[in-house]
């Protein structure tokens, strides 16, 4: 019976993708495909042995975990095989608004937070908030760590001790002898991606990523899959539709990258730091607007002054020892993902620049305890996007594009710069990015949610995407940028969320709604610590950095 399953689920599968895949190398390509079907189903056979989570005595009973085996090479499936880790809390089953009134069980919704590097394994957490009540009643909420991402065989590519090397300096026109010093320190790390994962390495991207989320679909039982992706979580999503149309239900496409070919992943970096500098100016005006409280300034330029004069009083004197000017950028970027913490990060830099250094540390130091996370984070990140596609190997390619683009976006540019660097200098061979496409007919009707001045996924990208998926439609939040809608503040988002994946039901083409509120400015004397815990409460996806 099981051999029965394996060859049907494969012919099915190599009909439904076998035109999707690139072709730089057909047998492997094949070879791949096959993999990808007798994975699957391997896992479905098996399913997944749901059980307490290894820190369960810090979550809710309702959250249960456990693992998912997929090869390493889905070219050589009878080969080394990893673990995939994967966390689950089950449909309640119950109207929020009604406890006696039971909910129809739709199956597993399935969630990436992006990155690449990014760990889900906690998203079903997101059940316990308001905002996700209704899909909690009726889906299995399922979060999983893409491979290398914490417990699924974790990548590490320099000693996590290491990692954290602040004080740091962050020049927006950084000197000749300052890019020397970090070409020197992206070698370094490419060099030490390469000896501490070896061969491996090679088969950590994102086509390999569409293929573990099929696997994880058929061990959770799913003959088609149910799909919530942030940011980078989308091109994974657009990915999967592409090379698994067959295999789709639903799809929520939260965010979007640019999934062209060409932007992948080099220009998609300098649109994102093109973008930042406009996200970096609707923070300072803000600021500017409520200067009453905290006094940084009453026009957009008066604030960068302020945080520029921040910067060099860091530069000279790094606040506790530990804080410089490269954590302060790190700090503020944030702002430019998250308009929820605009009140917390201008009220430190207030306090800072009236004295009290207290809060801009608690805010923008760099922790030892979260060094090991940070390293495997970021080392999943390179490896991913440094795998996936062609990178300029030329360091003056990388110096004249973004000298030009700093000297009109300063913010972000070079700081973006160094952290993709280490691709100008990778070991291994590199993937073809694929065509992403589907015609008409060819998938299920997709979601697609953009914020018209998202900066860590400009808006352009959900535009492209919405025209390669046919039959897709795209919700935009006008004149806002948050990076991150489903379960945020805007119920006309949510609204729309919830009636695409609880009844199938979608708004026209193009689809629009209002921005949600600006934050409200917090006083002087209000603590950004106890106003908004971390600790408290799960956050809603796409509340962590996503770094591509």
């Amino acid at each position: 019976m099981r051999a029965a399953l394996l060859y049907s689920a494969a012919g099915s599968l190599l009909l439904s993708a076998l035109t999707a895949v690139p072709d730089t190398d057909g047998a492997r390509a094949a070879a791949e495909l096959r993999g990808t079907a007798v994975a699957a189903a391997r896992a479905k056979a098996a399913g997944i042995d749901f059980g307490p989570c290894p820190d369960a005595q810090d979550l809710p009973g309702s959250m249960q975990c456990g693992t998912v085996t997929v090869p390493l090479d889905y070219a050589r499936p009878d080969g080394r095989q990893i673990e995939l880790a994967v966390g689950r809390a089950r449909a309640t089953r119950k109207d929020p608004h009604d406890g006696e009134r039971a909910v129809r069980r739709q199956g597993a919704l399935v969630y990436n937070p992006g990155g690449p590097g990014a760990n889900g394994v906690y998203f079903p957490l997101v059940g316990l908030l308001p905002e996700w009540k209704r899909l909690a009643a009726a889906y299995d909420l399922v979060g999983y760590a893409p491979r290398g991402v914490g417990r699924s065989t974790p990548l590490s590519c320099q000693d996590p001790k290491r990692f954290f090397t602040g004080p740091t300096q962050a020049p927006t026109h950084p000197s000749e002898s300052y890019k020397k010093k970090r070409i020197a320190q992206a070698k370094a790390y490419a060099r030490g991606c390469a000896e501490r994962a070896g061969r491996a390495l090679r088969h950590y991207h994102s086509l390999n990523n569409a293929r573990d989320l099929d696997v994880l679909r058929a061990a959770l039982g799913e003959e088609r899959l149910t799909f919530l992706g942030t940011s980078y979580g989308t091109y994974l999503g657009a990915l999967y539709a592409t090379l698994f149309p067959a295999h789709v239900r639903r799809m929520v496409f939260d965010s979007a990258v640019d999934p062209d070919p060409a932007e992948i992943w080099y220009r998609n970096n300098l649109d994102q730091s093109a973008a930042f500098e406009g996200r970096w100016r609707d923070f300072r005006r803000w600021v500017a607007r409520h200067d009453d409280v905290y006094g940084l300034g009453r026009t957009a330029r008066e604030v960068r002054r302020s945080y520029e004069r921040a910067s060099a009083r860091l530069a000279a004197e790094p606040a506790g020892g530990k804080v410089g000017p490269g954590q302060l950028q790190a700090a503020f970027l944030q702002a430019g993902y998250y308009d929820d913490q605009w009140p917390h990060r201008a009220h430190a830099l207030s306090a800072y620049l009236k004295g009290d250094p207290g809060p801009l540390v608690e805010q923008a130091e760099q922790r030892p305890e979260a060094a090991a996370e940070a390293e495997n984070t970021r080392a999943v990140y390179v490896a991913v996007e440094c795998n996936d596609a062609p990178w300029p190997t030329d360091w003056a390619v990388w110096d004249r594009d973004n000298t030009r683009l700093a000297r009109r976006a300063p913010f972000e540019t070079w700081d973006n710069a160094w952290t993709n660097l280490p691709c100008a200098y990778w070991e291994g061979p590199r993937q073809r990015p694929l065509d992403v496409g589907a015609g008409p007919g060819a998938l299920p009707p997709t979601l697609i949610l953009a914020a018209e001045r998202d900066a860590a996924t400009p808006y352009d990208g959900a535009l492209e995407l919405h025209r390669r998926l046919a039959g897709s439609v795209l919700v935009t939040e006008r004149d806002a940028g948050a990076h991150g809608l489903a379960g945020g503040p805007n119920a006309c988002v949510n609204g729309h969320v919830e009636a695409y994946l609880l009844a199938g039901r979608l708004p026209g083409r193009r689809t629009d709604c209002a921005a949600h509120p600006e934050p409200k400015p917090q006083s002087q004397s209000q603590s950004p610590s106890r106003s908004r815990s971390r600790s408290a409460a799960p956050e809603r996806p796409g509340a962590d950095r996503p770094l591509g």
